[in-house]
């Protein structure tokens, strides 16, 4: 199935589309005037959300599309969000809750990584979905995340491919089994951790900072703050054309300048601090010394300044004032009707000073979002720029007042991260990070025959050419194994005489001097029952074993296993003892040696090799945690130290 369009070509960009699952009517034309409808109530019931959010490239749009091939007619729309990949998962809340408000819209999210949604809940995934069959089966119906089986009865089977959906006959399915394909609690919980905290975690993104700029920014940044980020895409993508029109300030010029707060996403403001730039002499932006206290106030304003007249060199200075016409539009008085109705003026007094500043923010996001958005001829950011400063005064005077009493700036000590603060963010997002309490205790209860259990486990798992399964955790299921049917399997495979031995077992065996009844065994075998064959097999096996524990007691092999008599005594079984008391152990042990503790042994060597890692990445760890089996630190280490 081809895709609306192919986002594999656009990189770090978010695709949205909203379908209707009522009844639509067969004209194409008045089924447009419903999903443009919904556009309008959309904006409109969200707009004191999307009003004050900064974006980094591209804001959330919605518009009409047709239909095209499988896919039926919808609204939707493509945001680039570059840098900042907040903006891609707030789009993802805005969908959930834009399902939520209007239950009989469906959506579906994806990006150039495909559907990122499932990438996010990967660990909690059914077995059966695999990128090749999870096209157009991810959705959000109100509010929930859908994910659309593989339907296997006959009836459905006739009806719709094995693998991969179409739009349309996903779409059928969520109007009558909606409720059905609700995604577990583990999945949606994956999903929801991301934007749960939204909107009040827009605030935790954004920085304030003072910056010393020309009072026509000052303007521009209050009427629409959100020309913040395309200010400094273009200083943070400038070029030697771009910084010609930096030469002399024709826009901003640098007398102009005052201290005013400026605010940002946490993103813009770390793409503009860290960014090493000198003015051009001719430019008259000087910077005091690094000294002054006010040095960064100074930068931040500079490097503003430039961006916002690169921005405003790439358009004429010939701007239409169309915001008179566009407020005359019904539309503007439902979208103003929904601001107030959320409480988007904070109980402002229509008239004061701030109720005005935040009309102008929603006048201008109106003009360039929803307008802009209907219209197939939208603004350029200069273009805005050049507007605003035509049509609003400016007022040296307020400013200054302003400058005396703004607001503290916030702690940028955020862009530096220690490696403790980074060890806590790999934790948090491993599902690892436990407070000390909570490790002590599990160090106290941790029960080491759930790592035998679990090794057992995937060791007896049968592994594909897709690679070997990864048991989660050793109690959800009781691994058990058939030897009658592996028996049969390794016969079917190895042929009709697999049980005799190869040659090359038989030129092993000739090699020990104490086998040396093979050839009266091989004549034997010939004339007698199989019975009598097998009973001298067995002897002839119990004589091999006896003969390599006597051969083995004179080596040093035992020092590689944990005795398990030994263990909780005062003597530690693994430590240097003499080869005397080897050779004791062996002695007793080929007239009836307690066998070895497999499992005992196991633990013993995945501990030293998980000891040897020393807290990076191993064998031992990697294995251990895929299957859901965390190992506590070594205490004794640091006691020791």
């Amino acid at each position: 199935m081809e895709r609306e369009l192919n986002l594999s070509t656009v990189e770090d960009a978010v695709q949205y589309q909203l379908f209707l699952l009522t009844q639509k009517p067969e004209d194409p034309e008045h089924h447009q005037e419903i999903l443009q409808q919904y556009i309008e109530r959309i904006l409109a019931h969200f707009a004191p959300v999307l009003v004050s959010y900064i974006w980094q490239n591209q804001p959330f749009n919605l518009k009409y599309k047709p239909a095209k091939g499988d896919i039926p007619a919808h609204i939707g729309g493509i945001t680039k969000f570059g840098d900042n990949i907040e903006d891609e998962w707030f789009i993802v809340y805005l969908i959930k809750e834009i399902t939520k408000e209007f239950p009989e819209l469906a959506a579906r999210v994806d990006d150039n990584d495909g559907e990122f949604l499932l990438i996010e809940a990967a660990d909690f995934l059914p077995k059966w979905l695999n990128p090749e069959n999870s096209v157009s089966r991810v959705f959000f119906h109100s509010g929930e995340l859908c994910i659309i089986p593989l339907l296997r009865t006959p009836e459905v089977e006739k009806l719709l491919p094995a693998t991969n959906l179409t739009i349309s006959q996903a779409l059928k399915l969520l109007s009558t089994h909606a409720r059905e394909f609700v995604a577990t609690n583990s999945v949606r919980a994956a999903v929801n951790k991301r934007i749960s905290e939204y909107p009040e975690k827009i605030s935790a993104f954004l920085h304030r900072a003072h910056c010393y700029i020309p009072a026509g920014i000052a303007i521009v940044l209050k009427q629409n703050p959100a020309l913040v980020s395309a200010a400094v895409q273009a200083f943070y993508l400038r070029d030697p054309i771009d910084l010609k029109a930096c030469r002399v300030f024709k826009t901003f010029p640098p007398e102009t300048r005052i201290m005013t707060s400026v605010t940002f996403t946490k993103c813009l403001y770390a793409q503009l601090v860290q960014q090493t730039f000198v003015p051009d002499r001719r430019s008259g932006y000087s910077l005091p010394l690094r000294s002054h206290p006010q040095y960064k106030a100074y930068e931040l304003g500079m490097k503003l300044a430039h961006g916002f007249e690169i921005l405003c060199s790439k358009c004429t200075s010939q701007c239409d004032d169309s915001k008179k016409h566009i407020l005359d539009l019904p539309l503007w008085d439902n979208f103003l009707s929904s601001l107030k109705k959320n409480n988007y003026f904070k109980g402002e007094l229509e008239g004061s000073v701030q109720y005005l500043d935040r009309l102008h923010v929603a006048e201008n996001y109106f003009q360039q979002t929803v307008i802009n958005s209907q219209s197939s001829v939208s603004r350029s950011p200069g273009e805005e720029i050049l507007t605003i400063l035509k049509t609003s005064p400016l007022n040296l005077e307020d400013f200054g007042k302003e400058a005396n009493s703004l607001p503290p700036e916030d702690d940028d000590s955020w862009l530096e991260l220690s490696p403790d603060a980074l060890d806590e963010i790999l934790k948090e997002a491993s599902g690892t990070n436990k407070s000390a309490s909570t490790l002590n205790e599990e160090e106290q209860n941790y029960n080491l025959a759930e790592v035998t259990e679990s090794m057992k486990a995937f060791i007896s798992k049968v592994s594909t050419y897709e690679g070997a399964e990864m048991p989660w955790s050793s109690s959800e299921a009781h691994v058990t194994f058939d030897v009658d049917s592996f028996t049969n399997a390794l016969d079917k495979m190895l042929g009709a005489n697999s049980e005799e031995l190869d040659s090359d077992d038989l030129d092993e065996e000739e090699e020990f001097e104490f086998l040396d009844s093979d050839e009266e065994f091989d004549s034997k075998s010939e004339s007698r029952a199989d019975t009598t064959s097998q009973n001298e097999m067995v002897g002839s096996i119990k004589s091999y074993m006896n003969e390599m524990d006597n051969e083995l007691a004179s080596t040093n092999i035992g020092r590689s296993f944990t005795n398990p008599q030994v263990v909780g005594s005062d003597k530690v079984c693994c430590s240097e003892d003499t080869g005397s008391d080897l050779e004791g152990d062996f002695d007793a042990g080929a007239t009836g040696l307690t066998p070895v503790d497999i499992d005992l042994n196991l633990v013993t060597n995945l501990l030293e090799s998980y000891h040897a890692q020393a807290g990076l990445a191993g064998p031992t760890s990697t294995i251990l945690e895929s299957m859901g089996v965390n190992l506590p630190e070594n205490t004794d280490n640091k006691a020791q130290s």
